[in-house]
């Protein structure tokens, strides 16, 4: 019964256009009120998170990885990937499109945020895909599914705040979510190239190798961050959270002292837009950990979970039943509240069916993905907006195609574990 009150309330604050992070904590701060059977020492223990949620030195990543992002995506870094990739299949049907996925892939491996590679690339290949003849909607399609690639390909911070709210290793979840992304980059790659030829969009001469050459000079030291984030969390010098104070140290000097195209007097202004940002997600965070206590408190992921078994579902029906919970959750909320909300409610049943939670893990994060692209919340559609002049509408129907084509790589990542599971279980061993 506590669980209908909690979710109702949830459900009807959400309703009345309640941001998602004063909902949560007020959800609390209602059931308490009204119907908690909690002692006083247990209310106690929950007033006290409020204050002790964000004590956690995993938490601490998310922040260095937003200023990471912010210094790379202000500091020229973009500009010198994008035309490393293009040098690379801009000569192919589309290469401009095949181009600005590429671009994101890139980008996404260094920056951990969606809407950061939607902009960052997004801004420089979007007039230079319509000045070639390109749709605009085709375009705006292109960039706006690319983007994703941004919580898929590590470092994601959809993926640190998935390990924070299980307790599982970022470390881990950032090695398997390399092969799911490289496919999800490929199928998107491949879409591209086929739509392009079919459609006759314009190619571009072919790079010579010298030129190509340069170009990677150009943008290698930004390119190196995925080398310095992934190897040194593989080699055992830091933690993903150290790894994210590297990268973002990193990051300032390259784009201050290396690039030189962000003077001094702007880095201010740059941690200041990334101090916004990181406060934005960790209020939500700490309200997240309370309502996920509440929970914890009243059994409701223990009685869900043995309500499931009961039921006898497979894993294989768990999984599409995950899948359709969170496509309809990503309508409606931000990818950081939903990993909040129902990671913790779905892993005690996924491991009482012998699922990974790191297979869980990734397979929340491409619905994440996916939940970007879906309307009305989805943040790379308003993004994109913004940088094509296009009314949200429009942009929603020209990213409509390409669901289907990160539904295909979902399905396929949720029904072939070894996909996400083969390289962390050869790196680390088989979790137990």
């Amino acid at each position: 019964m506590s669980g209908y009150i909690i979710f109702g309330v949830l459900f009807l604050l959400l309703l009345t256009g309640t941001p998602i992070s004063i909902a949560l904590g007020m959800t609390v701060l209602v059931f308490l009120a009204t119907a908690s059977s909690l002692s006083l020492e247990t209310i106690s223990i929950i007033s006290q998170k409020l204050f002790t949620g964000l004590d956690n030195f995993s938490i601490m990543a998310i922040p260095f990885f937003v200023l990471s992002g912010t210094f790379l995506s202000s500091g020229g870094v973009a500009r010198r990937i994008v035309h490393f990739a293009t040098t690379l299949v801009g000569w192919m049907h589309g290469g401009l499109a095949m181009a600005a996925v590429l671009s994101c892939a890139f980008f996404a491996a260094i920056s951990g945020s969606s809407p950061a590679t939607v902009v960052a690339i997004g801004t420089i290949m979007l007039p230079a895909m319509i000045q070639q003849g390109y749709t605009k909607k085709f375009s705006v399609g292109v960039i706006s599914t690319s983007g994703g690639l941004g919580i898929l390909i590590p470092p994601s911070i959809v993926m640190v705040i998935y390990g924070v709210s299980t307790s599982e290793s970022i470390g881990r979840l950032f090695i398997a979510g390399l092969v799911p992304g490289v496919l999800m980059a490929l199928a998107l790659l491949a879409v591209t190239y086929f739509v392009a030829r079919h459609k006759k969009f314009p190619t571009m001469p072919r790079a010579s190798l010298h030129e190509v050459w340069k170009a990677f000079r150009e943008s290698a030291w930004g390119l190196f961050l995925v080398v310095l984030v992934i190897g040194g969390i593989y080699g055992g010098l830091f933690t993903p959270t150290e790894a994210a104070a590297v990268s973002a140290v990193y990051a300032f000097i390259v784009a201050v002292f290396v690039y030189k195209e962000m003077p001094l007097k702007a880095v201010p202004k740059v941690l200041l837009q990334a101090a916004n940002m990181s406060a934005m997600l960790l209020y939500i965070i700490t309200n997240a950990i309370l309502f996920s206590f509440l929970l914890t408190s009243e059994n409701i992921p223990q009685h869900l979970a043995q309500w499931i078994i009961e039921q006898g579902l497979s894993p294989w029906m768990f999984l599409l039943f995950v899948n359709i919970l969170l496509f309809f959750a990503g309508d409606f909320m931000e990818p950081t509240s939903i990993i909040l909300i129902l990671a913790p409610l779905f892993l005690p049943v996924a491991k009482s069916l012998g699922i990974d939670p790191i297979h869980l893990g990734i397979i929340m994060t491409i619905n994440m993905e996916l939940g970007m692209i879906t309307p009305p919340v989805g943040l790379n559609l308003y993004v994109a907006s913004g940088l094509a002049k296009m009314g949200l509408t429009d942009v929603t129907k020209a990213a409509a195609p390409w669901m289907f084509v990160v539904t295909a790589v979902l399905l396929l990542v949720t029904y072939v574990p070894q996909i996400s599971l083969w390289l962390p279980n050869l790196l680390y061993g088989i979790s137990k």
